[in-house]
């Protein structure tokens, strides 16, 4: 996945739920907006997904406040269900989302993403983290 001038970085979580759980709330829209964003000054108003290879997902992330906001999104490349995620993101980097069963309620999730040019790796590293760790707060919050 590493391209030149765009080194990958990766981020991972544990999750203790069913792997079936971690994937929709991954997935499906309705689960995204409660998730997908890096602080709590920040929001996800909106989320679609065509949710098969060539789909399109995006997703609106916002200020609270209102002050700034913008879309992401991406076109999938590949899908193996209850497994792996890819996508190449607007922008041309490339992203890959595995799940990795441990046991019948704790699944590693891992994301791995070409960084872009104009913010430090430390800071891209820890952005995603912290939507990762709302991602697992989240999941683990639903019964």
């Amino acid at each position: 996945m590493n391209t030149p001038n765009k080194p990958s970085i990766t981020v991972s979580t544990a999750v203790r739920k069913p792997l079936e759980k971690v994937w929709s709330c991954w997935n499906e829209p309705q689960h995204v907006v409660h998730w997908n964003f890096a602080s709590d000054d920040w929001c996800c108003p909106s989320a679609e997904n065509e949710f098969r290879v060539g789909g399109k997902i995006t997703s609106r992330m916002e200020a609270k406040d209102g002050s700034t906001g913008f879309d992401f999104g991406g076109i999938y490349d590949a899908i193996i269900p209850n497994s792996l995620v890819a996508l190449t993101l607007e922008d041309g980097r490339k992203v890959s989302v595995s799940f990795s069963e441990i046991d019948a309620v704790n699944v590693v999730v891992t994301e791995t993403f070409e960084a872009e040019n104009e913010n430090p790796l430390e800071l891209q590293r820890d952005g995603w983290q912290a939507i990762l760790d709302n991602f697992k707060k989240y999941a683990e919050s639903l019964t």
